[in-house]
């Protein structure tokens, strides 16, 4: 093989497939252009360093010719790498160790690949995705496994003291991560790599519970009432200035027709916003969800519920109850309109997922078994779920009807009992 001083006029007349090897203080530096293809141009030059370990020889590529590399940079790092050599390390061996060691982004992809996706809800690895993205990637996401200390742990878990909850969420889901890295299964980090998450303490946690009374519910009735029809100009003028609505067109009627159906059904948002047509039974008051955040699940749908659904019309190509403004997609936009209708009815601390706390708090509070209230809303305790399985569809019916009905009337202001949170509610049983 040739030999000469390696040069950027000498790199320029290098053949494909010929290398080059620098005839200067470096023993073992070259530089190798590779073969020309068939249907290629002349491929580029890359540095590379010939040397030998535990008397074997080996190779190390450098880099490619251009920046950051240039003749005398990879001449520089050439001389670094000997210097290793002579120390006993192998370059080689340490650049293959550390290209296998994958990034936290890296690792992340293949962890919901080989495991969210197959163990966990697609809403939470949904969640997980979110959480990584916005919380973790950020601040880890291109470090090595190997890199990531317990400070990096801490600075994620204190950026999101404000928002304790889900600070907690973040940080198991890295343990987990971590976790996961060392196990069996995957081997990215060796057996028994300490977890940089392992020393971290969760945020307490706050239980919020919220409960409508009697007139609360006839005041979210009222304002159902208003949304739907919207506001004339000279309704509004009349107000005083901070009770103006901040819409005054007839809400979304998608929007109010899910909070509505939240509200007689006791389920979850997601069950409501994805539901499809082929799952509802209008002749059996029922929808039949293949899936749900505690596995397949029945939603018993009462006389307010179906007559709700009667009244929505379908559309072609979209088999969505609630269909979304794209082709085929289901309605996402209920947030605003749910921000604008509490405020109308002076409920501007209440979630969307209070009602479903409303609707169990109701039915306990009126004397209803908590078993039935339990298999009406798909809980998933061990205790409540195992009981529930062997129930017959009857009293779950049942008690889903009388429920709505109690809401129903409330929503149009009759008078009755206020709502007792759920643990009152035992007391007084007792």
């Amino acid at each position: 093989m040739p030999s000469g001083f390696i040069t950027l006029r000498a790199i320029e007349k290098l053949p494909p497939g010929e290398s080059l090897w620098d005839s200067g203080a470096v023993t073992g530096f070259g530089a190798r252009r590779q073969a020309k293809r068939r249907d290629d141009h002349a491929r580029g030059v890359s540095f590379v360093l010939k040397y030998r370990h535990l008397g074997r020889q080996r190779f190390y590529t450098i880099g490619r010719h251009g920046a950051p590399w240039t003749p005398e940079s990879a001449r520089k790092r050439a001389k670094e790498l000997l210097g290793d050599v002579v120390r006993g390390i192998d370059p080689a061996s340490v650049k293959a160790a550390d290209a296998a060691e994958m990034t936290v982004n890296d690792f992340f992809d293949l962890y919901v690949k080989e495991y969210g996706e197959v163990h966990k809800k697609p809403s939470t690895v949904g969640e997980d995705r979110r959480n990584f993205r916005k919380h973790i990637e950020p601040v880890i996401g291109a470090l090595k496994l190997r890199q990531v200390t317990e400070a990096e742990a801490v600075k994620i878990h204190r950026g999101r003291r404000d928002h304790p909850t889900n600070g907690n969420r973040v940080i198991a889901l890295l343990s987990h991560i971590f976790s996961m890295a060392a196990s069996s299964s995957f081997r990215a980090l060796p057996k028994g790599w300490p977890n940089p998450c392992a020393e971290i303490q969760e945020y307490p946690e706050k239980a919020r519970e919220r409960f409508l009374s009697a007139a609360e519910l006839a005041r979210l009735g009222q304002a159902f009432d208003r949304a739907e029809r919207g506001w004339e100009p000279q309704e509004v003028e009349a107000l005083p200035t901070d009770e103006r609505p901040a819409r005054a067109n007839p809400e979304d009627w998608r929007a109010i027709a899910a909070i509505r159906l939240l509200l007689f059904t006791g389920a979850r948002r997601s069950e409501i916003l994805g539901l499809r047509w082929d799952w509802v039974d209008m002749e059996r008051g029922a929808a039949r969800l293949p899936d749900s955040k505690s596995g397949a699940k029945t939603i018993p749908l009462p006389p307010p519920a179906l007559d709700i659904l009667a009244g929505l019309p379908r559309f072609k190509g979209n088999a969505h109850v609630l269909p979304g403004d794209k082709k085929g997609a289901a309605f996402v936009g209920i947030s605003k309109p749910w921000q604008r209708i509490r405020k109308l009815a002076k409920l501007p601390d209440l979630r969307l997922h209070d009602l479903r706390h409303a609707y169990a708090s109701l039915a306990v509070a009126s004397n209803e078994s908590l078993y039935l209230v339990g298999a009406v809303l798909g809980h998933r305790q061990s205790d409540t779920t195992q009981k529930c399985a062997h129930l017959s569809a009857d009293p779950v019916k049942a008690l889903a009807d009388r429920n709505s009905a109690r809401i129903a009337a409330m929503l149009q202001g009759a008078v009755g009992a206020d709502v007792l949170p759920i643990t009152d509610a035992r007391k007084n049983k007792s």
